[in-house]
């Protein structure tokens, strides 16, 4: 019998959300992705939590990573001329066996140093522009994650050495994401591990972005930069752009990523047709092609979405007020083992799961 020796199924993701904003341990999400150990191989596994850092949830906190000190010293020189740093420290870490030499981990929680009062959406920019600078021209150190009351912890391992790593167990958040990585086409590197993160979006991804090249060159026409080496960082980008910047709904905004056929575009009423159609035009470098499962996060929400064939697998449940998303069913029964609901979402629509406005800090809403 005919057998391939690649894996055809990838990586692991799962989330958890709770939509009253109740916490979270980290061994919940910890568990759900380890129950999928056979689709990782040791290069690279994250977690993303939010509301984990409350005494400083009006800051952004900036967690980086550095080869050496002097890469460091020569980052903290740059940053705090453009920032006002509230507090920084170590990121807390264990030894763990398996992990050897990692890179020097520190969070910052800052603000920014302006002249005057922005709006929220420019003063966002602004911190963008910093990171982007930062991570494509400050050797040897890069910005994993940007937002507010939000952090990412990510490296070369499998999940449960990069949870006993980062003491994940000891935080609690009222949304979560994980990652266990099967690297293919890209390296696996500590830069490289999921979630990527951008201000307060996180994203984790199963799958492969065959339209890496365009999507990089159209989102550079924005300034944006992609510098860490994969092609699931310009998911992120993009869900910045569409979203945030050019304000399109989510729900549109995965439709421009993962759109219908023309075939089946040409099948629909007239004005959803004249939406879809002029969708796919002005937004055909955002389009995402190749196989893909990503759950991504942010200040107020969870969403899944999977490429327009569902090429790779993903499932949602619910449990009163929490709701999972993971790659295989077990990974939600191991921790929820009789949901109230459970499905797989169809190709290319978006589960998109949102707080009740007014229920965390600094949340925001893109339904």
């Amino acid at each position: 019998m005919f057998k391939d020796n690649k894996d055809i199924s990838g990586c692991g993701v799962s989330g958890i959300i709770n939509v009253k904003g109740s916490l979270i341990p980290g061994d919940l999400i910890i568990k759900s992705i380890t129950c999928q150990e056979e689709r990782g191989n040791g290069l690279g596994a994250g977690f993303a939590g939010y509301g984990i850092y409350p005494d400083f949830k009006e800051f952004y906190a900036l967690h980086v990573m550095a080869e050496d000190k002097n890469s460091l010293e020569r980052f903290e020189r740059f940053l705090f001329q453009q920032v006002k740093a509230i507090y920084h420290e170590p990121i807390p870490t264990r030894k763990v066996k398996t992990i050897k030499n990692p890179p020097i981990f520190k969070r910052y929680f800052v603000k920014l140093e302006l002249e005057e009062q922005l709006p929220t959406e420019e003063e966002e920019n602004k911190l963008i522009e910093m990171v982007m600078y930062i991570n494509a021209n400050l050797n040897g150190v890069y910005i994993l994650s940007s937002g507010k009351n939000m952090g990412v912890f990510k490296g070369v391992g499998f999940p449960e050495e990069i949870a006993e790593f980062f003491k994940i167990d000891e935080y609690q958040a009222y949304i979560w994401t994980a990652h266990n990585r099967f690297p293919t086409n890209t390296p696996g590197w500590w830069g490289g591990a999921h979630p990527f993160s951008l201000l307060d979006w996180s994203i984790v991804h199963n799958g492969e972005i065959s339209s890496y090249g365009t999507n990089k060159r159209y989102l550079e026409l924005f300034g944006y930069k992609c510098t860490l080496l994969t092609d699931t960082e310009v998911v992120t980008y993009l869900l910045d752009l569409l979203i945030r910047r050019h304000k399109l709904p989510i729900k549109l905004a995965c439709t421009a990523l993962a759109p219908p056929f023309w075939m089946e575009i040409e099948r629909l009423e007239e004005e959803e047709k004249n939406l879809l159609e002029a969708l796919r035009i002005v937004y055909g470098g955002a389009l995402l092609n190749g196989p893909f499962a990503i759950i991504f996060a942010y200040n107020g929400g969870i969403v899944g979405l999977t490429d327009r064939v569902k090429l790779r697998p993903l499932v949602v449940a619910k449990f009163e007020d929490f709701y999972y998303l993971a790659s295989e069913e077990a990974a939600i029964r191991t921790i929820c083992p009789n949901p109230e609901l459970i499905w797989y979402p169809k190709a290319g629509e978006p589960v998109i799961i949102e707080m009740p406005m007014g229920t965390i800090p600094n949340q925001k809403s893109y339904a």
